[in-house]
Formats: C-alpha cells, sequence, structure tokens
C-alpha cells in the first residue's frame, strides 16, 4: 500500500512542476480562427482619455524633400530689385515722361480751347508743337462730318537718258498712304495727315482757279511741292523729275445699303498745272547732282 501512495505522490509533483525549461518542446502554431478574440470595453464605461504624449524629437525621414528657405531678395520686384544707380536712372526717366506728358497735354488743352490771353501770346509755341503730328480739329463731330474720300494724285515729266522727256502715269500718293498704315499696329501720325492736310491747306489758299487768296497761298504751294517730291524721291522714274503735276480725286461715299438716298459715286478731279521742279522742292536741296531743275 506504502508503495502505491508514494508513486502517486511523485506522479502528482511531477505533474504540477512540468517539464523542465530546456526540455519543454516548442507549442505548435495554432490558427488565427482558433485565437480567442479580445473582449471589448462595456459599453457603459467611460473610456479613460489617453495621456498626450511627452514632447520629444520628432523622427526624420530621409525620402521627404528638405525645403531651404528662400533668400528674403528673391521675392522683391520692380524698382525695389535694381540697384541704386538704376532705381535713380528710373526714377529721371519716368520724371521726364511724366513731365512730357504734361507739358503735351497743356498744349493740345490751349490748341483747341477758345482764344485767350495765353494763346494770343504764345500761339507760335502752341502751333508750333502741336502741327503736324498732334493737329486736332472738330469735323468728326461737325453737324455735316466729312462724306467723302479725297485722293491727291501726282504725275511727273522727267528726262531719260537720251535727253527727251516723258510724262509717267498718275501715281495715287493716298493710297500709299493708306497701305502703309493698314495692319501697322503703331501707324504713323505723319503718314496719317502729313499729305491730306497739305493738301487741305492748298485749298483753302487758294481759290477755284489756283490763285493765291491771302498770304498764305505761296507758302501753301511750296508746302505741298516739298512733300511730292520727298514722295516721289521713292520712285525710279527713269531719270531727274522736271515737272510735277497734281490733282485730287474727290469721291462720295456711298449710301448704306438700308439707305434710298441716291449718291453718285463717280470721282471729280481738279487738276493743278504744272510746276517746274526747283532746288527748294528736292529733298536736301540737291538732287543728281544738280541745283535747279530745267524748265
Amino acid at each position: 500500500m506504502d508503495s502505491y501512495e508514494d508513486e502517486d505522490v511523485e506522479r502528482a509533483r511531477s505533474l504540477s512542476s512540468g517539464p523542465p525549461p530546456g526540455d519543454a518542446p516548442e507549442p505548435a502554431d495554432q490558427p488565427e480562427s482558433l485565437t480567442e478574440p479580445e473582449s471589448d470595453p462595456e459599453p457603459d464605461s467611460d473610456p479613460e482619455p489617453e495621456s498626450d504624449p511627452e514632447p520629444g524629437p520628432q523622427p526624420r525621414y530621409e525620402s521627404q524633400p528638405q525645403f531651404e528657405s528662400e533668400p528674403e531678395s528673391a521675392h522683391t520686384s520692380g524698382m525695389a530689385a535694381l540697384s541704386l544707380p538704376y532705381q535713380v536712372a528710373a526714377a529721371v526717366s519716368l520724371a521726364i515722361i511724366g513731365a512730357l506728358a504734361c507739358v503735351h497735354l497743356a498744349m493740345v488743352f490751349l490748341h483747341v480751347a477758345p482764344s485767350n490771353t495765353v494763346t494770343k501770346q504764345y500761339g507760335e509755341a502752341v502751333d508750333g508743337w502741336v502741327y503736324p503730328e498732334f493737329e486736332q480739329n472738330w469735323k468728326l463731330f461737325a453737324p455735316n462730318p466729312l462724306q467723302q474720300n479725297v485722293a491727291v494724285q501726282v504725275r511727273a515729266e522727267f528726262t531719260v537718258s537720251d535727253g527727251s522727256r516723258r510724262s509717267s502715269d498718275w501715281i495715287d500718293l493716298t493710297d500709299e498712304d493708306g497701305e502703309a498704315i493698314r495692319g501697322n499696329i503703331l501707324p504713323s501720325h505723319v503718314q496719317q495727315n502729313e499729305l491730306r492736310r497739305a493738301w487741305d491747306f492748298y485749298v483753302n489758299a487758294h481759290d477755284s482757279e489756283n490763285r493765291p487768296n491771302g498770304l498764305r497761298g505761296q507758302l501753301s504751294e511750296s508746302y505741298v511741292r516739298r512733300i511730292v517730291m520727298q514722295r516721289l524721291d521713292a520712285h525710279d522714274l527713269g531719270g531727274p523729275v522736271e515737272r510735277i503735276q497734281l490733282r485730287s480725286s474727290t469721291r462720295s461715299v456711298k449710301a448704306p445699303e438700308w439707305s434710298d438716298e441716291k449718291i453718285d459715286t463717280r470721282p471729280v478731279h481738279r487738276v493743278l498745272p504744272w510746276w517746274t521742279v526747283t532746288a527748294a522742292d528736292l529733298p536736301g536741296g540737291v538732287r543728281n547732282g544738280r541745283t535747279e531743275a530745267g524748265a
């Protein structure tokens, strides 16, 4: 009896103590489905607020690019970005431009303003500034605005190599000005108005028989002759120009399609007499080695 009890006691001791740490076999991996899920907190119990983590150094990831701050000078623009000498030059240039703009506006205002004490005293200076590039008129807003197209044309008599004289065809100078203006985003004011104003100046200073009707008759003739010779200087006629003849071709503007007005659009010409070209009419005073053209 004693031997059986002793064996049972030793067997119980061996089961309670378990195998030695070094000899215990590794437990086999159990499938996840057999693992017991963690118990969810009770819905009635309030979760304890998590304590804020203590501030510490943030981890630095080498994969993220590090952007360096741009210098403050890179954000400046305009005149502040220029060096001091350039700032001074820009300020002086703006001041000059502003002064010229103010002078120009004042001259134009005095030109279109009614006669007053200033215009009576400084009228010549005002006209010298305005004419011919900045001339102002009110024909567009007149009760009867211009409804005609006026073209200035010229033909020349020139000497060829054998000594004989020939006449050219009529050259439309107004059409040349129009071609120079079309498609030009910055057309010249001279191209737009120089020839037209010269012809108006001549017509207003002469009667229908081309006789001067005032003291400005000879001046208007010389003015238009010089302009025409400057334009002919760009044409190769085949010899030096001896005489020129001008004419105007006036054509009324056609009435719009919705209008019942009947307008005659046939051109009407005003032909001037032949003028002998002199040295005063030539560009620069001398051309082709001559100081005066033959009669």
